[in-house]
């Protein structure tokens, strides 16, 4: 993610390396760069000019700070704080105080309207108790109502669908009644999308939002496309008058303009980002953390996040007592795997963490990286799963057979395992594991 505007502007930070303090002789190859930076991820030339005059203003009256701070720290917090008024300042929520709420999703069509509808409808009901109703209002494209089926069924969600039926108006407007009927309290409604923005697609969508009168209208936005994703928001509010945009595919070649560039040129936040194909692969927006994934500091705030949500104090007093006693098998392992797909793609994941993320980049982590390790604890029996003692020669032939991995590689694997099992018992005895566990209490305390 913004790998290529994290480049640049290393570069234009590294130019003041060296100097004592900054001066508007130094400063302005600085600047410069930054300019450019912006511009490279096609942040619009009058945004990005306005944005760093902004920053060299406030550059050239620290002119007489201490010599302590380097002059290269102190542009990068300048950048920072400029960078974080430019996307918002802070995040804003979703009104879902109604009952029901009505959440109308708008967009053009390859967007991710659909698959943002199945993610919130996941984000609704596991963060904030909310019983959503899916509502297939896209009569145009028969796999978009196929598609929303599947993705209620996976995040436990209902759906409202009128087989037949070529009226979204009516199809939305009767979700209503259904949605009183069935004690849903949140209703979200996925519209249809066009490959381009047309004079129909506008109509259609005002009058879904003229009968329906949504509490929340939010704009699905490609993120990828860049300064396009921006001229076709600006098109979208101009008409529907949204509330908030959702940038998609964060996860993609996201050069960044449209995150940088959204709130600016609209007026309205982004509200939430989306970095993966699985339901929790959904986040809200805060442009402080995104500021600082972008200039390559990491979000360890939202990676504590996601552990936490993950984080189950009964199972890990159960695992710490199987861990002194050298008990932790393979069905423990799987869990914690498990566990670990949760929270999102791994690639992303790595990427909050301070300093990692510049040394991945060029790296391709697969989210399927654990699947040859599941194939093999798929492959033995519930009894050698739970004493991994048992492997002998034969066993480990055996479980080769099932899982089509050599001998070599499940001994490598067995190994690996044994040799975590030694260090995690080590850590339990050492009183490591009881500091981490009042850590995570305490931080789940504070949520």
């Amino acid at each position: 993610m913004f790998d290529s505007l994290q480049e640049r502007l290393d570069g234009a930070f590294k130019l003041l390396s060296g100097d004592n303090k900054i001066t508007e002789i130094n400063i302005a190859s600085s600047i410069k760069e930054v300019r450019r930076a912006l511009v490279g991820a096609d942040v619009n030339y009058k945004i990005a000019k306005e944005f760093t005059d902004r920053v060299k203003d406030k550059a050239l009256g620290t002119e007489n700070m201490l010599s302590s701070v380097k002059p290269g720290e102190l542009m990068v917090k300048i950048v920072m704080d400029e960078m974080i008024e430019l996307m918002g300042g802070q995040s804003v929520g979703i009104n879902v105080k109604a009952n029901p709420g009505i959440v109308l999703v708008a967009g053009l069509q390859g967007s991710g309207k659909t698959t943002f509808s199945g993610k919130l409808a996941y984000y609704l009901k596991e963060k904030k108790a909310k019983k959503p109703l899916l509502v297939a209002c896209d009569v145009y494209r028969p796999a978009a109502v196929n598609q929303l089926r599947v993705l209620a069924e996976q995040v436990g969600a209902k759906i409202y669908v009128e087989e037949g039926s070529k009226n979204p108006i009516e199809i939305a407007k009767n979700s209503i009644k259904y949605a009183l009927e069935n004690s849903c309290d949140i209703v979200i409604v996925d519209t249809a999308g066009r490959l381009a923005i047309d004079e129909e697609m506008m109509s259609e969508i005002s009058a879904i939002k003229g009968a329906l009168q949504p509490t929340e209208t939010l704009f699905v936005v490609d993120s990828m496309t860049g300064q396009d994703a921006v001229n076709t928001a600006k098109a979208f509010n101009d008409v529907i008058d949204y509330d908030g945009v959702v940038l998609t595919k964060l996860d993609g070649d996201t050069r960044g303009g449209a995150a940088l560039s959204v709130k600016y040129t609209v007026g309205k936040p982004i509200k939430f980002v989306s970095t993966g194909e699985t339901m929790q692969t959904l986040d809200v927006f805060y442009p402080e953390r995104m500021a600082q994934r972008i200039l390559g500091m990491g979000d360890i705030v939202s990676f504590v996040e996601k552990a936490q949500e993950q984080f189950d104090e009964k199972e890990a007093k159960r695992l710490e007592r199987k861990i002194k006693k050298n008990k932790f098998d393979f069905n423990d392992f799987l869990n914690q795997i498990g566990q670990i797909k949760k929270m999102g793609d791994l690639k992303s994941l790595m990427g909050m963490i301070p300093g990692v993320g510049k040394q991945i980049k060029n790296l391709d982590i697969d989210d399927k990286a654990f699947s040859k390790v599941e194939s093999i604890i798929h492959s033995m029996t519930p009894l050698e799963r739970t004493s991994p003692e048992l492997l002998n020669m034969s066993r480990k032939r055996r479980i080769a057979k099932g899982c089509g991995h050599n001998i070599h590689e499940i001994n490598m694997f067995i190994k690996q395992f044994d040799e975590m099992r030694k260090m995690m018992k080590m850590m339990s005895n050492s009183k490591g594991m009881d500091k981490m566990m009042q850590g995570m209490n305490q931080m789940k305390g504070r949520r």
